[in-house]
């Protein structure tokens, strides 16, 4: 009994720990996973990369240009091999298909894509979710009280989301007091700053 008590113990310490290291990361750490768009616009970098490397060769352009072009080109199987390959392939046999419009607006529209980051506040609600069904799932008196510690950081967490959003709709709809407002924030503790500055995104 007694140490099914101490490895539950040890298992909610650890989750515990995970959880507030991955709050206290951030969000900048974590990416979404790559979108069709992104794992066609890799593959298309690689099909790229590859026809200026036989471009460059085929023109027998100086060595130092048919080098780079083909590293650039190994170097470009790497991210598709990141990415994954997409499900749907582009037009990319020749140049000019390469070269198609299709292709420019695949590419903005993969480094918009590449840009997005996760919502810290549906991170954060989704890492106290799966704390509370693992703990939940543990049980005994160490689980039940994990439960409630992360409920009540849940709780606290939607209260906190919610006076920085009701403080930036303040800011924006009373500009005149916008420096009123600031210097009433003057005594937070360096940690709070840095944890609403995060939380704004």
């Amino acid at each position: 009994m007694k140490r099914q008590s101490r490895s539950n113990g040890s298992l909610l310490g650890i989750l515990l720990v995970g959880i507030l290291m991955m709050c206290s990361a951030g969000c900048d750490s974590l990416r979404l996973a790559p979108s069709e768009q992104q794992k066609q616009n890799a593959w298309l970098h690689n099909r790229t990369a590859a026809v200026a490397a036989e471009t460059a060769k085929a023109e027998q352009s100086s060595q130092e240009l048919v080098a780079l072009t083909q590293l650039s080109e190994l170097q470009s199987r790497a991210f598709t091999s990141y990415c994954g390959l997409p499900k749907e392939y582009p037009q990319a046999q020749t140049t000019e298909q390469i070269l198609g419009e299709s292709n420019w607006q695949l590419a903005n529209t993969a480094m918009t894509e590449s840009a997005q980051r996760p919502d810290p506040w549906q991170v954060a609600d989704s890492v106290m979710e799966f704390g509370i069904g693992l703990c939940a799932l543990l049980g005994g008196v160490c689980g039940t009280r994990a439960v409630q510690f992360l409920k009540n950081a849940r709780t606290k967490s939607q209260a906190l989301k919610e006076i920085i959003k009701g403080n930036e709709l303040f800011k924006q709809q009373q500009p005149t007091q916008a420096e009123a407002f600031k210097a009433a924030q003057q005594d937070q503790s360096p940690k709070t700053r840095q944890l609403v500055a995060a939380m704004k995104g």
